[in-house]
């Protein structure tokens, strides 16, 4: 029996506006409660979390705004919703602290990257405060800085 290869990066979908828009607290790993095509067509990387919040009632996580995009040989006897509401798999204390982030310190949950864990589908969540256009400023030029402090570095060399 031949073995798969070991792909380092288990990565299916990142949410790249996700660090520029917000400053990230905490982050947490998450499970995503799917349906069977779902699973299909998240192996075939249709699937997008750049629109996507997280969200707590009666004690419990969910998410909104995924696209997941269904298959054209998906089942036809399941009606295939792309943007459904999906409940995130967390434990008691972790959706306490979610909670009291939300609550007490007006901290938002931002979902960051979804990526395979063994055959399990996770979800890295954070807990984020949003950024004002300044502190956006001072990170793109200090981005640009480190940049242009490598390529004097590697012409310095020479």
């Amino acid at each position: 029996m031949a073995k798969k290869p070991n792909k380092s990066d288990n990565t299916i979908a990142k949410n790249r506006t996700a660090r520029h828009e917000f400053a990230i607290q905490d982050d947490y790993e998450a499970g995503l409660q799917l349906q069977g095509w779902e699973v299909k067509a998240i192996r075939n990387g249709k699937v997008n979390i750049a629109e996507s919040y997280v969200f707590l009632r009666d004690g419990e996580a969910f998410i909104s705004g995924v696209t997941i995009t269904p298959l054209n040989a998906a089942s036809t006897h399941v009606v295939a919703d792309p943007t459904r509401t999906r409940k995130l798999l967390l434990n008691r204390k972790e959706i306490d602290k979610l909670l009291g982030a939300v609550n007490r310190e007006g901290q938002t949950i931002v979902a960051l990257s979804m990526y395979w864990k063994a055959s399990w589908v996770k979800l890295k969540i954070g807990t984020a405060r949003g950024k004002k256009l300044h502190d956006k400023r001072a990170d793109s030029k200090s981005r640009d800085w480190a940049r242009d402090k490598q390529r004097i570095m590697k012409h310095s060399t020479r």
